[in-house]
């Protein structure tokens, strides 16, 4: 008997809004992604194993991990 099993990570886009960056200084478009790993069996998924919330600048590039509770305060436009 075997088992196939692995992790999966769904990545999907919250929202963007308009914020200054902290890498770069200018105020741009920020994007918000949720991304999300699962433990699969057989290639279904069924344990959540961790969530991260990641805003990105749209002009410099720079990613911040940020609380899911910030995230889902945030004014998203």
């Amino acid at each position: 008997m075997f088992f196939i099993f692995g992790l999966r990570t769904k990545v999907s886009r919250s929202g963007v809004m308009r914020q200054v960056c902290r890498n770069c200084g200018n105020d741009v478009a920020q994007v918000i992604t949720r991304r999300s790993t699962k433990f699969s069996l057989f290639f279904i998924p069924i344990i959540p194993i961790r969530t991260r919330y990641v805003q990105q600048c749209t002009f410099c590039g720079a990613q911040y991990d940020i609380a899911a509770s910030d995230a889902r305060r945030l004014p998203i436009g």
